[in-house]
């Protein structure tokens, strides 16, 4: 098939200029989603009359069997052929003739392509969506088996107060549900068809965008048509969502690293996540959720690259949108892989509840309480929190902690308040220091429990909205499978 644009250009392209401008590598993938938007704009076609009703019949036919020609692995396509979208053109003409030259009617590779995306995005967002709630279950089964694990909380990297593992996990939970709201929020802007625009202005045949955008289940199609086919936000704010998901998935498999260490020996990772050294016999290395930290860098650059080649771009398509299917490619791909194994890692954890209590149990992290304590006899907080400080110094002055502390110690630090030293040792009790944080939100048990029972409420919401998605595309798919 001679190139679509050669009765103006006169001379060939060199091989090498073939080579780098051909995006077939890339954009192949898209096969799906660029057939089951030319099935839709055929209907179109064929409803308007623009194309009779048989003309669009057979080219509907032929597109599915070529679906099914590419998806088993019949018809590969060629880098001559520049893309995806010509591949399929090509084909269909030689299997059907002239009429399948009608295809491209009222449409552009420029419109074709901001589709194909779009399409592809909608079913990537409903998958990450689910694999999202995949982790969240896995993050609330851990916490209920280890529901009263204490741990040093920390701020600074220094000990802080201490909290409940299970405190700690649902903490991560939130965090992956904002990345579960932020994705559904992304997909009512990636959910607007561009087919229709054209090459940026439109079209003067009697085109009927509305039903297209209907058919591939949009929510409606998009108000200008040189908008339509330069816009890419909706891509590159999908890779930051992505990138912050990446994120999220770093901090944890930094603090999942850093306390499976000897020195802290909080938790141990599961066999098969970890791995041996070709050299020393004694090493366990964390090495997936090592990777999971280190493939963020990928998510990342792919941001700043689609930020960076979105930048100086003037309406409406330009060449340099080729480039950005790689980028999106790439990070979500790198974020799938890891939401894709990240839950079974969290199921394989061993929580080591003596090893944490007896690090929570060890310094001052009473100290805030023994302040709160003074302040419920009487002490403004700001002189409550001095004294308290001055007896730290001290105490850490003569190596000592405040399990060690003295009646006639405690005595001193107002005049304004009686001691009585068994309160002060009930308060300052680990199991006590966690308890006591009851307010909306806090690490005592009762809190988190109720939490618990608030965040199994909402994965129930959260799979119910991914499963309907995932469901709708499933039905577009079925569509182009049918073959006479």
């Amino acid at each position: 098939m001679k190139k679509v644009w050669s009765e103006r250009i006169k001379v060939p392209s060199t091989k090498e200029v073939e080579d780098f401008t051909s995006s077939i590598r890339i954009d192949k993938r898209l096969y799906k989603h660029d057939i089951i938007g030319s099935i839709a704009h055929t209907k179109m076609l064929g409803k308007t009359n623009i194309i009779s009703s048989e003309e669009s019949r057979e080219i509907t036919e032929g597109l599915k069997q070529i679906y099914r020609e590419i998806k088993e692995g019949e018809l590969q396509p060629s880098k001559e052929l520049e893309d995806i979208h010509m591949n399929i053109e090509a084909r269909l003409i030689e299997k059907i003739g002239k009429v399948g030259e009608k295809l491209p009617t009222a449409r552009s590779r420029n419109d074709q392509i901001a589709l194909d995306e779009r399409l592809w995005l909608r079913e990537e967002i409903a998958i990450l969506s689910n694999l999202l709630v995949n982790l969240q279950e896995a993050l609330i089964e851990k916490a209920k088996k280890n529901i009263h694990l204490i741990m040093p909380g920390f701020t600074h990297s220094q000990h802080a107060e201490p909290v409940l593992f299970s405190h700690w996990l649902l903490a991560h939970f939130y965090k992956i549900q904002r990345d579960f709201d932020r994705l559904q929020d992304c997909f009512k802007r990636v959910n607007i068809s561009p087919l229709g625009c054209v090459a940026l202005a439109g079209s003067s045949l009697p085109i009927d965008r509305k039903l297209t955008s209907a058919l591939l289940g949009f929510e409606k199609p998009c108000e200008n048509s040189m908008d339509g086919v330069s816009d890419r936000d909706f891509l590159v704010e999908s890779i930051c969502c992505a990138s912050l998901i990446m994120l999220h998935l770093s901090q944890l498999s930094e603090e999942l690293i850093e306390w499976s260490t000897p020195e802290f020996g909080f938790i141990e990772i599961g066999d098969k996540f970890t791995t041996g050294s070709s050299l020393m016999p004694q090493k366990r290395n964390p090495d997936v959720a090592e990777l999971i930290r280190g493939k963020t860098a990928i998510t990342y650059g792919s941001l700043v690259g689609g930020l960076t080649l979105m930048k100086g771009l003037p309406l409406t398509y330009n060449k340099d949108l080729q480039e950005d299917k790689s980028l999106l490619f790439q990070a979500l791909d790198q974020t799938r892989e890891c939401l894709s194994i990240l839950p079974e890692m969290i199921d394989s954890i061993k929580a080591k509840g003596e090893r944490m209590k007896e690090a929570a149990a060890d310094g001052f992290c009473g100290a805030t309480e023994l302040a709160n304590y003074l302040v419920t006899k009487g002490v403004p907080f700001r002189e409550a929190h001095g004294c308290v400080s001055k007896l730290v110094a001290r105490l850490i002055d003569q190596g000592r902690d405040l399990s060690q502390i003295k009646i006639e110690e405690l005595k001193q630090l107002s005049p304004k308040i009686q001691i009585d030293i068994k309160e002060v040792k009930g308060i300052l009790s680990i199991e006590n220091l966690v308890k006591t944080k009851s307010s909306y939100g806090g690490s005592s048990p009762f809190r988190v429990e109720e939490s618990i029972g608030e965040v199994k409420q909402r994965v129930r919401d959260n799979r119910e909205i991914t499963e309907g998605k995932i469901e709708s595309f499933k039905k577009l798919e079925e569509e182009i499978k049918d073959t006479q």
